[in-house]
């Protein structure tokens, strides 16, 4: 049984969301970042952490990209063009619009307060406005981004979205709201929400 350690407000929601996704079983440890229940298989003190067979997996994306591919759901097979366009798909999620939500948060609240550039913040909502309009020119047509298959992209895409709307970063596309409202009525959404 696979362990997910992290809260649910964290991107180990992305985790959750996945295995509620993929019908699988697990432990779930609602530890806070930098936590000692953390810090024990994670030096950095980041969440999530996945534990399989007794092995931690950290980076919310490399344990996405783990179960998809140990599993055989929610991706396209490695070597595929429609692989590289999904691998395409999640740097761009990361570089554009995790990237800049992540680094709103550290100036926000995780830094020292006198390490802290609050308009930094102003930038950072523009590139996320302006990255949108990139990504809607690359999304496929169908209910998810790559088409009518969901993927890890749509995942971390998903909680960037919900990420975006608690930091105050608006969301500009409307076909990006579409999809934000797509993936909150899925039932393995809900449930991971729940937790």
């Amino acid at each position: 049984m696979y362990r997910v350690i992290g809260t649910g407000k964290s991107r180990a929601f992305r985790v959750l969301w996945m295995l509620e996704e993929l019908g699988l079983t697990y432990q779930h440890v609602p530890a806070n970042p930098r936590s000692e229940g953390v810090a024990q298989f994670n030096p950095t003190g980041k969440v999530p952490v996945l534990i399989d067979d007794g092995t931690p997996i950290t980076d919310s994306t490399a344990i996405l990209t783990y179960l998809a591919d140990r599993h055989g759901q929610l991706t396209h097979k490695a070597g595929t063009l429609d692989r590289a366009r999904q691998d395409s798909l999640t740097q761009f999620l990361l570089d554009e619009f995790d990237a800049a939500l992540w680094l709103a948060a550290r100036h926000s609240f995780i830094l020292p307060e006198e390490l802290r550039l609050s308009a930094i913040k102003n930038t950072l909502r523009w590139e996320f406005e302006t990255s949108q309009k990139t990504l809607v020119h690359r999304m496929a047509d169908g209910p998810f981004l790559m088409g009518d298959q969901m993927t890890v992209p749509d995942i971390i895409l998903g909680h960037c979205l919900d990420w975006a709307l608690i930091a105050r970063f608006p969301i500009t596309e409307p076909r990006l709201t579409e999809h934000l409202d797509r993936m909150r009525g899925r039932a393995a959404y809900g449930r991971a929400a729940a937790l």
